[in-house]
C-alpha cells in the first residue's frame, strides 16, 4: 500500500509539472521576420523566421496543431519555429484553413498545407534557402499534417489532392503527431471528435476520404522518419508514434521513435521544457550538420 502511494505520489507529481496549453498559448508571440503570403485567401501565408548570416540556412517547415480547428492558430508553435532559428534553422511557419474556417476541411486544409509547404522553391528565389536540406516538423494535429504532406506522393492519382510536383525534403519529424486518423476518431474527446469534421464524416460514410488523409495507409514514406512522443501524453495516444514506426519498419522506411518519460503533449514545443533538447537533436539529424 505504501509503494502504492509514493507512486501515485510521484505521478501526481510528475503530471503537475508538465507544460499545458496555456503555458503554450498565452506567451507573447515572438516576431518572425516576415509574414509571406503563399496563395490568396486570409489564412494563406506564413511566418519565415532567418538565422543571423548569410546562409544559405536549412529549413525546417513547421505546422501547427491544435485539433485542426479554427480558434488555434500558429500563434503557439512560434515558440519552437523561433527557438530552432537561434540553433541556425530556418522556419516557415505555415498558417492554414482549419474547421470552422470558410474553405476548411475537406479538401481546402490539405490544400493549404501542400501549397505551403511548396511555396518553399518561392521562398528560396528571395531568401537565403537550402532547399536541399528542407525537413517537415509537425506537432499534435500538425504532425498528422506533416506526415500527409510527406506521403501525398502515394495519393491515387484520381485523388483531387494528388500533387503534379511534391517539395522534396530532406525528412519528417512528428512531435505527438496523429498517424491513425480511423483509430483515433474513436475517441470521445475533443480532438478526438474533430476528425469527422476534418474529413467531412465519418470513416464508414466516407471511407475514400479517410484512405487519401490518413498517413499510416499512405506509407512508406521513402524519406527518414523521426517519432517523438511523450509517455505521458494525455491527448494523442503514444501507440499512435508506436504503431506508424512498426508499420514504417515493415515498409523498408528509415524510421526512429522516441519515447520520453515523464513528458506529456505539449512540453515537446516548449524550448523551455526538458523535452526540448530531444526535439531539437530529432531536427538536425534529419537535417545533418550545417
Amino acid at each position: 500500500m505504501l509503494c502504492a502511494t509514493i507512486a501515485c505520489a510521484v505521478c501526481a507529481r510528475l503530471t503537475s509539472e508538465l507544460v499545458t496549453w496555456d503555458d503554450v498559448s498565452k506567451r507573447p508571440v515572438p516576431a518572425a521576420g516576415y509574414r509571406v503570403a503563399y496563395g490568396e485567401g486570409a489564412l494563406r501565408f506564413g511566418d519565415l523566421r532567418l538565422p543571423r548570416g548569410d546562409g544559405p540556412f536549412p529549413l525546417a517547415v513547421v505546422i501547427h496543431g491544435g485539433c485542426w480547428r479554427s480558434e488555434n492558430d500558429l500563434g503557439h508553435i512560434s515558440h519552437l519555429s523561433s527557438a530552432l532559428t537561434r540553433t541556425g534553422i530556418a522556419t516557415w511557419t505555415i498558417e492554414y484553413r482549419r474547421v470552422g474556417n470558410p474553405g476548411g476541411g475537406w479538401t481546402g486544409t490539405f490544400e493549404d498545407v501542400a501549397a505551403g509547404t511548396d511555396y518553399t522553391r518561392a521562398l528560396a528565389q528571395q531568401f537565403p534557402i537550402d532547399l536541399s536540406r528542407v525537413v517537415l516538423l509537425g506537432h499534435s494535429a500538425g504532425g498528422h499534417l506533416a506526415l500527409w504532406v510527406a506521403a501525398r506522393r502515394n495519393l491515387p492519382e484520381a485523388s483531387p489532392l494528388s500533387p503534379a510536383d511534391p517539395l522534396v525534403v530532406r525528412g519528417v519529424v512528428s512531435l505527438a503527431g496523429i498517424s491513425d486518423l480511423r483509430a483515433f476518431s474513436a475517441g470521445s474527446a475533443y480532438c478526438n471528435a474533430s476528425v469527422a469534421p476534418l474529413l467531412g464524416g465519418t470513416a464508414d460514410a466516407v471511407p475514400e476520404r479517410y484512405r487519401q488523409a490518413n498517413p499510416i495507409e499512405l506509407m512508406p514514406l521513402r524519406v527518414p522518419l523521426r517519432l517523438v512522443h511523450g509517455a505521458l501524453d494525455p491527448y494523442v495516444p503514444v501507440e499512435q508514434s508506436r504503431t506508424l514506426a512498426d508499420r514504417a519498419r515493415g515498409l523498408g522506411d528509415d524510421v526512429e521513435i522516441t519515447v520520453l518519460p515523464a513528458i506529456g503533449h505539449f512540453d515537446l514545443i516548449a524550448p523551455w521544457s526538458t523535452a526540448w533538447p530531444a526535439v531539437e537533436r530529432m531536427v538536425v539529424k534529419v537535417l545533418g550538420s550545417y
